[in-house]
């Protein structure tokens, strides 16, 4: 169903690949950006890029559940981090590689930003998902 390539050719990342395929016919989820806000709407770990990112995989986790996938189908994410140090990215990209997220590797894009759509928001992650078929895996 997914298909990842590494292209031998070209410098190999560090834990996603360069390319995901999926076959036509297969259903897809188009994931819009999961924040680091609890249920009740209230900023969590502020200040705290990797707490932030910790919410957001676990928002994110919800939003795939809801629609019949999990981490494990992910194709590709952007992963928007309010910084210009790569110690701080790296970070973030720690929790995301941590999370399973990367499992497949999946193709990632790491970003970063000078702000995000909530106030001390610091981490914003976009995702596009493979919606198995019941007993496919």
């Amino acid at each position: 169903m997914i298909r990842r390539v590494t292209v031998p050719t070209l410098f190999p990342p560090p834990v996603y690949s360069h390319a995901s395929v999926v076959e036509a016919g297969t259903r897809l989820a188009f994931l819009a950006g999961s924040v680091p806000l609890d249920a009740a709407g209230d900023l969590v770990g502020e200040g705290d890029p990797v707490r932030q990112a910790q919410r957001v995989i676990a928002n994110l986790e919800e939003q795939l559940h809801a629609v019949g996938s999990d981490l494990a189908h992910v194709v590709t994410t952007d992963v928007y981090v309010v910084s210009s140090e790569p110690a701080v990215l790296a970070a973030v990209w720690e929790v995301v590689r941590a999370s399973g997220l990367s499992t497949g590797p999946h193709s990632s894009t790491l970003i970063g930003v000078a702000c995000l759509g909530y106030t001390g928001q610091l981490v914003e992650i976009t995702a596009t998902a493979v919606v198995p078929e019941a007993g496919d895996s």
